[in-house]
């Protein structure tokens, strides 16, 4: 599976990937070159990896239902060098993400849904949601 990164005279950088589980890996050498092209620091690396990995990972499996005619864009920018605004969309219908139980609620600890948007919470500076709930814009301080 090839990617292509594209990146425009406005400084944005975009991946568009198929809804097939394979696509994650892309992510990976999406992020790669965020961090050498913008020398983004190391120690969050860690946090813009994984929130990336789930969104992508919402985006195929809930958002697009892994048709894999469908497709997942992601796209990335620099703002006044102190943020990177990652955007993760999909195709699909969205989801309303104000009722999402809380995964670390006693009774929802066995459950396997909603882990994912609690961790991009928990890693991103900020976590917004368009009002369809189909494309999730992750913020990192630098």
């Amino acid at each position: 599976m090839s990617q292509t990164i594209t990146y425009n005279d406005i400084g944005v950088y975009k991946l568009q990937l198929p809804s097939v589980p394979e696509s994650i890996t892309l992510v990976d050498n999406f992020v790669d070159s965020l961090m050498s092209f913008y020398e983004i620091p190391q120690d969050i690396y860690a946090n813009i990896i994984t929130s990336l990995n789930e969104a992508v990972t919402n985006a195929i499996h809930h958002g697009n239902k892994q048709n894999p005619n469908k497709n997942i864009k992601l796209s990335a920018e620099i703002i006044e060098n102190t943020k990177l605004i990652c955007i993760v969309e999909d195709e699909g219908a969205g989801f309303n993400f104000n009722i999402l139980p809380d995964p670390t609620a006693p009774e929802n600890l066995e459950n396997l849904t909603g882990r994912g948007v609690y961790i991009m919470k928990k890693l991103a500076d900020q976590c917004i949601y368009n009002a369809t709930g189909n494309e999730v814009e992750l913020h990192f301080r630098l």
